[in-house]
């Protein structure tokens, strides 16, 4: 198996994911097949739908002679006549549902071996919202004894184990820790379909947040049993990367139409509200009238465009970075969904998930409702600001909010200011506190706020100001001469871009960043075109370029040796394997396999040096991995390398 991260947003990832039968790009959709009943046929959703996986259920074969004999003799993927990925499921949730069935855990997981499944599901045990701890507890022992004894007999099928331990984030967890120490490949998250169906995302929100939290993050996790485009969004922010789909067939059996927002009965409309080849080919009263059969086939189909629609607009929001925002969007169509947004407002959630959060994206922060503000990368600005950015003074003048870029439409006035004392500058947005040298960073200057924000956003927003401010005298601006008087006036010469890049070099770096970079003479270029900070010299050497894609800078390798010297081991360092230092030398990228050791604080997009063993400089890269993810992927590229040492 290869499984490698090629973009992300959030904890969400699009990957490669190769098995025997190709690869498959995640986020993605297994649609389920019945094999006794192939409404549409696999072959026909790959040319409809561009299908690349599907899952079927091993126990529906075995237990049909026909079947069984010829998924034995030519196959699975001969059986539904499918030449892409094939998923098989254990019978797991049919024993959840019907009870009396009895399956021996080995033999049913032999099976799929040995019909050529290019991913096999060990038989574990379905975890219901109702059980007490103690039940729960005992299915998850059992489920992590079936898996033990699974793993050996998986040969060359990737095997997926399940995670189970009802509704308590403890044992989910630690179900996900012991099954991540098996030789095993693939992570469902079961046990769910009940919470789904009774609309309980709070819960379900709980179960994959803990779940991930104790999963080896370098293998593919399938939440099982969730087949509707309304939660994908979610689950996919969240960490997931499969779902399945057999809600397609059983809503078009009952007469329903799926939605991203939701399903509607055919019945109940008069117009199909869709543009799908099934809605586009159809009105609603033609759909009513056509043959029950063909009717279900073409609700079948649109029920399946739309679950592959939504998944294609997933993975365009992680590429283009406004997955929170397209979450947050789909959550307001549902005050159930909304309502679980709730358990990523937890400090410990938060923190969870930021380290996931690239330093920095594609596209600017759009403000969706009361949520917006509690986003990870949010978080970790006002963090970032409370215990890296050092004030200039005791005095703070707080500007409200104005046009962007705010030192630009405040400039008259801050070069009033300056010429009486050396005070703070910030302007206080819905965002949070903005000191002025910081105006071009990302999210402050990528961001869209409304003019009137909800309640909530007011609240935190001032919370962080007043945390911020809290040991300052702050004078609020006024467009008056009184305003000035109350500044102290201090003969000094005030270098408002040395301040920038200083400020900014704090935030990004850590604290005291600019201590090591700016401590020598000083040479700072714009653009003549802008008049906007572009690159930095320090005694001719050239060490920082600033991006004006987010403010933030680009680390040179004479800068690197700045960091290098005054930060100790393991600040900003990727640690690679002596088998890689060659490679890095000439150039080339470091990938995961190679990584030995990483500092902890170091995100996705972060600026970073890249050192041997001994901890000598070897280059300047940026990563594309935290280091859970570097220590665990055995595939796909860790640290972009930029800059070697000559």
């Amino acid at each position: 198996m290869k499984f490698e991260i090629k973009k992300r947003d959030a904890a969400g990832r699009i990957c490669r994911f190769t098995t025997k039968h190709g690869t498959v790009t995640t986020p993605n959709l297994m649609p389920v097949i019945n094999p006794n009943k192939m409404v549409i046929t696999p072959k026909e959703m790959k040319k409809l739908f561009g299908t690349e996986i599907v899952i079927t259920n091993s126990y529906i074969i075995k237990k049909d002679d026909k079947l069984k004999c010829e998924a034995l003799e030519k196959g699975v993927h001969h059986l539904i006549d499918f030449d892409g990925t094939v998923m098989t499921d254990s019978g797991t949730f049919q024993s959840y549902v019907y009870g009396n069935i009895k399956l021996d855990p080995i033999e049913i997981v032999k099976f799929q071996r040995d019909i050529g499944s290019d991913i096999g599901t060990i038989l574990d045990v379905f975890g219901t919202p109702d059980q007490t701890k103690k039940e729960a507890e005992q299915a998850v022992k059992e489920t992590l004894k079936r898996a033990k004894k699974s793993t050996p007999e998986k040969d060359t099928m990737l095997l997926a184990c399940t995670i189970q331990g009802s509704i308590y984030p403890g044992l989910r967890k630690k179900c996900a820790q012991q099954l991540s120490k098996l030789d095993a490949d693939f992570f469902p998250i079961g046990g769910v379909v009940p919470l789904m169906e009774n609309q309980r995302y709070t819960d379900l929100v709980r179960c994959i947040l803990s779940s991930k939290q104790g999963l080896d993050p370098s293998k593919p996790v399938h939440l099982f049993g969730a087949g509707h485009p309304l939660i994908f969004p979610l689950a996919v922010a969240l960490g997931c990367d499969f779902f399945d789909s057999s809600a397609y067939v059983k809503y078009a059996n009952d007469g329903r139409m799926i939605f991203p927002w939701g399903t509607e009965k055919l019945d109940d409309l008069s117009e199909l509200p869709c543009c799908c080849p099934v809605c586009s080919k159809f009105t609603a009263s033609e759909l009513k009238k056509i043959q029950k059969d063909e009717a279900i086939l073409q609700l079948a189909k649109h029920n399946l465009y739309v679950s592959f629609a939504e998944i294609k607009k997933i993975k365009t929001a992680i590429s283009e970075g406004w997955l929170w925002e397209l979450v947050e969007r789909r959550a307001n169509s549902n005050p159930y969904l909304l309502e679980s947004l709730k358990e990523l407002m937890k400090k410990e959630n938060k923190m969870w998930l930021e380290q996931f959060e690239p330093i920095s994206k594609n596209k600017a922060l759009f403000y969706t409702g009361s949520h917006t503000i509690h986003r990870p990368i949010i978080n970790r600005i006002h963090r970032r600001l409370l215990t890296r950015y050092k004030q200039n003074s005791d005095t703070t003048i707080v500007f409200p909010e104005g046009k962007k870029p705010y030192a630009s439409f405040y400039s008259q006035r801050i070069k009033s200011i300056l010429k009486k004392g050396n005070v703070n500058i910030v302007v206080h947005t819905y965002i949070g506190p903005v000191p002025i040298e910081l105006d071009e960073m990302y999210p402050f200057a990528q961001s869209v706020f409304p003019e009137t924000v909800d309640k909530e956003t007011v609240e935190f927003s001032q919370q962080i100001f007043d945390k911020f401010l809290k040991e300052q005298k702050v004078i609020r601006w006024k467009e008056n001469k009184a305003t000035l008087e109350k500044i102290i006036f201090q003969e000094e010469t005030i270098d408002m871009d040395l301040r920038k890049i200083s400020a900014v070099a704090d935030m990004q770096f850590g604290k005291d960043a600019a201590k090591a970079l700016f401590c020598g003479d000083i040479k700072i270029v714009k653009s003549k075109k802008t008049g906007k900070i572009r690159n930095v010299y320090c005694d001719g050497q050239h060490i920082l370029s600033m991006r004006a894609s987010d403010g933030l800078f680009t680390l040179k390798i004479k800068g690197a040796y700045l960091l290098h010297t005054y930060f100790k081991y393991p600040k900003l360092r990727v640690t690679v394997e002596n088998d890689a230092v060659s490679f890095i030398k000439e150039g080339k990228s470091v990938f995961a396999k190679f990584v030995k050791d990483c500092d902890p604080n170091l995100l996705p997009r972060d600026e970073c040096l890249i050192v041997d063993e001994k901890d000598n400089l070897l280059s300047v890269g940026r990563c594309l991995l935290n280091r859970t993810e570097m220590l665990s992927f055995n595939y796909g590229m860790a640290v972009k390398t930029r800059e070697p040492v000559k």
